[in-house]
């Protein structure tokens, strides 16, 4: 696959997150769930706004050859880049810094694969495994903690959030997120649908951060629970689902409850169901 097209997918995977509808407490086309400074078309111009800084990351990793740890490096300064065209694009609001982060890894990571061996789902994370060992040492070692929410949640809880989540190989991801995009892929033929079925499987067992810094390890329990009550009444094959997850959206905006750790990582997801061709 043309380094290009890895790029293209990422900014896919992206869109298709923002896009999927109903998302309890999340942003999509219906409104801005638990969130007052941001919208659906906050999202677009975000997305729009970053979609370059994957394509230089993809070139970079294309020219690159070296160890992982080396090429962590060499994108760093295009995902920073990356941030302040975000920040520009939405006036000071934090749509995408998460998927920054995790899926400016994952294309690098892709992008390398392809050169040398299959590319897989299983494969590229290995890759982002030792392009990524040792992130979160900064995290355990940094004794002035709290400058910013992952920091703050560490300190409080020790929830080492999506830097732990990239050097664990993104288990979230692999053992729910793509099992529940793969399972369901042939009986959910709807995107919209299997997207939604996919997050809620994500939602029980991410450690979100988004949910933390709003509320408690509480509230963060109840969500899981929440969400596996859901798949385990028939999710997405119920009839009446979308009903379910419209009515959970309302009792979500109410209480100011956002998964974005969760929607965040049904990116990734999708991202990896793209490139191994499960979802077109």
């Amino acid at each position: 696959m043309d380094h290009r097209k890895i790029a293209s997918l990422v900014n896919k995977a992206i869109l298709y997150e923002v896009t999927t509808t109903p998302k309890p407490g999340l942003v999509d086309r219906n409104n801005s769930g638990a969130h007052k400074d941001m919208d659906y078309y906050t999202f677009i111009s975000s997305a729009c706004a970053i979609a370059g800084g994957f394509y230089e990351i993809a070139e970079v990793s294309y020219e690159f050859d070296g160890k992982p740890k080396d090429l962590l490096g060499r994108i760093r300064p295009i995902g920073k880049q990356m941030e302040t065209d975000m920040f520009e694009a939405t006036c000071g609001i934090n749509t995408h810094k998460g998927i920054i982060f995790s899926l400016g890894i994952l294309c690098a990571a892709s992008v390398q694969v392809q050169k040398k061996e299959s590319l897989n789902a299983e494969n590229i994370i290995e890759y982002s495994k030792k392009m990524t060992l040792g992130i979160t040492d900064e995290l355990k070692n940094d004794k002035s903690l709290g400058k910013t929410n992952g920091e703050r949640l560490y300190k409080n809880y020790g929830f080492l959030g999506i830097r732990g989540e990239v050097e664990a190989g993104f288990p979230s991801v692999m053992k729910s997120g793509l099992d529940a995009l793969r399972n369901s892929y042939y009986t959910l033929q709807c995107k919209n649908e299997l997207f939604i079925q996919t997050l809620f499987q994500l939602m029980t067992c991410v450690e979100d951060s988004n949910v933390l810094s709003r509320h408690n390890l509480e509230t963060l329990s109840e969500v899981q629970e929440i969400a596996k009550n859901f798949l385990d009444a028939g999710g997405m094959f119920d009839e009446d689902a979308i009903s379910y997850v419209e009515e959970m959206d309302r009792q979500f905006i109410k209480r100011n409850i956002s998964p974005g750790g969760s929607a965040d990582l049904l990116a990734v997801t999708l991202f990896l169901g793209l490139i191994e061709k499960i979802i077109e």
